[in-house]
């Protein structure tokens, strides 16, 4: 379950206009719902947790079950919303460090998500004689990342177990119809599950984009999906009592008066993926057409060490959203210690998530006092149930939030721009006169 605690912007905005976006948020919200917005092609995920196919959902499960007994190592291929979000449930549900954990399932490794040769051959060395999947994610098959991560470690497969075997232990994600890789899955007779077409990337996680991963991990996905059908149906509520209204409207009227920046923080170091996946989510959605709120992230209290002096003295330019774990998985006592030469015998008694407890709540109050609204997002625990509550809060927030600032929230256009360039200045055919242009600006090549 998720409530929202919006207290601590009423310092900074008007109670009654905060009160007054009600209209604004159920034109927005009815838009979303009746699909008649910009990008209404891409709401596949609105209705997802309740309607998603079950047939792929079995053969999700049951091709998790396979790589959970045939390999030791999956090696995730894809960027942006291809991995996002599997990486951020795997480290919020199991462990920053899962890899090295002892555990029944398969160590996973992603790939496909940068272009450092150096990354590369270190997978290649982790993951050594062990057997190994992989999953290729990706809509298309020719994003430059993932299709040249694919070609190297395909051709290892193939390398370590021929050409035939290997095919056993390729899964592909992609278009359900048409593309590159779809073309490929098809005539060598890859496993695959689809990315649907009405689904993008940054709103994929509760597909087969995400799910595979998570099953893999030993992460119950039906808890998953039944949390944020839970979401789905209670955040349908068309009133200021719905967190979703409340979260959109806070962080609206904030950007109206000059907050530019929302910083996400949290006080667990495994939800630092889920930030991640959380900033591609809304930098994506909502930065374009010269408007946007810039999407930062912070670990506390680690980062209150490094970004603290700016957050409370910096330009006042920002607000913090900050996700509060309300019960903490785990538990440590603090000892008493004869010596006490740190002075923390005060503290003999008390577990560790008391004392983090009163962090958050301690700078809460120092932000606020320094002039940072802050609004507070509960989440009840780290679970499977609450991850898909979660996922789903922050979805529907972002559709209903770009609605509301007058963006399509669907889109991404400027993505493009970096990828013509980089194909001109790599000499793919086609950019000859771009790459001209290029080279003079850059004095040569």
């Amino acid at each position: 379950m998720i409530r929202i605690d919006t207290g601590n912007i009423f310092p900074f905005i008007d109670k009654s206009v905060y009160e007054a976006m009600a209209s604004e948020l159920a034109e927005a919200h009815k838009t979303l719902e009746a699909c008649t917005g910009a990008g209404a092609g891409f709401l596949g995920w609105l209705r997802l947790p309740e309607e998603y196919d079950r047939d792929e959902f079995l053969r999700i499960k049951k091709a998790a079950a396979k790589i959970r007994s045939d390999s030791e190592v999956l090696v995730v291929i894809g960027i942006g919303g291809s991995y996002l979000g599997a990486r951020a449930a795997i480290e919020f549900l199991r462990s920053p460090n899962y890899n090295i954990l002892k555990k029944d399932t398969p160590d996973i490794f992603f790939a496909g998500n940068n272009l450092s040769s150096a990354a590369i051959n270190e997978l290649v060395e982790l993951i050594g004689d062990r057997d190994f999947s992989i999953n290729v994610i990706s809509k298309s098959g020719t994003t430059t990342e993932p299709a040249i991560a694919f070609r190297i470690f395909k051709k290892l497969i193939e390398s370590k177990y021929g050409v035939d075997e290997a095919r056993k232990r390729i899964y592909a994600t992609t278009d359900a119809a048409k593309g590159a890789l779809k073309d490929l899955a098809d005539s060598e007779g890859y496993e695959s599950f689809v990315i649907p077409d009405n689904i993008g990337g940054r709103y994929s996680v509760l597909t087969a984009v995400g799910l595979l991963p998570m099953a893999v991990a030993g992460i119950d996905i039906d808890a998953v999906m039944a949390g944020a059908n839970d979401a789905m149906h209670a955040f349908s509520e068309k009133s200021m009592g719905n967190p979703v209204w409340q979260y959109a409207a806070a962080r609206n009227l904030l950007y109206r008066n000059g907050r530019k920046i929302e910083i996400l923080a949290a006080y667990e170091p495994s939800f630092r993926y889920m930030a991640e996946w959380w900033k591609q989510l809304y930098g994506e959605s909502e930065g374009k057409n010269g408007k946007g709120i810039f999407p930062a992230s912070v670990d506390f209290t680690a980062d209150l060490h490094s970004m603290g002096q700016y957050i409370q003295d910096g330009e006042r330019t920002i607000f913090e959203t900050v996700v509060r774990i309300v019960n903490a998985p785990g538990s440590v006592t603090i000892e008493a210690d004869a010596q006490n030469i740190d002075g923390l015998n005060f503290l003999a008694g008390k577990d560790l998530h008391f004392v983090n407890t009163q962090a958050f709540r301690g700078t809460l109050l120092a932000h606020v006092d320094g002039g940072v609204p802050n609004i507070i997002v509960n989440l009840d625990a780290v679970d499977e149930e609450n991850f898909g509550w979660l996922v789903y809060f922050f979805e529907l927030a972002c559709g209903i939030s770009g609605y509301v600032l007058g963006v399509n929230p669907f889109n991404q256009p400027g993505v493009e721009a970096y990828k013509n360039n980089m194909f001109a200045l790599l000499g793919k055919p086609g950019y000859e006169e771009q790459r001209k242009a290029l080279a003079t600006r850059l004095g040569g090549l």
